[in-house]
């Protein structure tokens, strides 16, 4: 026997069209963060923009929400100030920078190869992000917060890789106390050659020469091997 279904409730079934549904609560919710994650990244990239082409002195509110594209009083929304913009946009891009690095060696496993694939990936950072040296370079006086977090955030992301690395049986001529300098010995390869080798004025960046790359890449095979301990 075939079941019956009253007409009304028939009709009812036919003419009401699933998209009439309202949302959920929670998919509002969803839509409304990520609503405000996109403008809170269109105020870092502005901002990083800004403060590449005119400093951190020249980053003012106006400039900033106007590239953004979004009201002044939308900024207090996401900031208390611009000062607590400034001093998170150095973390902000040193963990997209970490984040860039980290893709670049997810599938290399051997260290030398490593170490040397991180270094170019820092360069070609640079390049995708041009405006990060003079942000990183001004920031120990316009923003020293911010500048304190991304160097305590570079030093412990490194030293965590190297500390894989140890644990993975390489560097076998380092001793556990002398990861930490030498954390800080290949920071400022980074930061001396990019000084030299990246810059080019104008706000631009360019691509460093492969003799550098040469270089670096012979220094770490045969340096991060360490001579044998007694």
């Amino acid at each position: 026997m075939t079941a019956c279904v009253p007409h009304a409730m028939a009709r009812t079934a036919r003419t009401t069209p699933a998209s009439t549904a309202k949302p959920t609560t929670r998919r509002v919710r969803l839509r409304r963060e990520e609503k405000a994650e996109q403008v809170r990244q269109a105020l870092f990239d502005a901002a990083a923009r800004v403060v590449g082409k005119h400093g951190y002195a020249g980053a003012s509110i106006s400039r900033i929400t106007t590239l953004a594209g979004v009201a002044q009083g939308t900024f207090y929304n996401y900031f208390a100030s611009r000062q607590d913009l400034l001093d998170q946009l150095l973390p902000a891009m040193g963990e997209e920078m970490l984040a860039h690095i980290a893709a670049a060696v997810r599938d290399e496993r051997d260290e030398f190869m490593r170490e040397e694939k991180r270094f170019r990936a820092f360069f070609a950072f640079l390049q995708k992000r041009p405006a990060f040296l003079r942000i990183l370079n001004e920031a120990e006086v316009y923003a020293p917060r911010g500048f304190r977090q991304h160097f305590a955030n570079i030093a412990a992301g490194y030293r965590q890789a190297l500390e894989r690395a140890q644990g993975r049986g390489a560097l076998p001529g380092f001793a556990e106390d002398e990861i930490e300098p030498l954390v800080f010995l290949l920071m400022a390869a980074r930061s001396y050659t990019s000084l030299r080798y990246a810059q080019a004025g104008g706000g631009r960046v360019k691509a460093p020469p492969e003799s550098l790359m040469r270089a670096y890449a012979k220094l770490i095979r045969h340096g991060l091997s360490g001579a044998a301990r007694d």
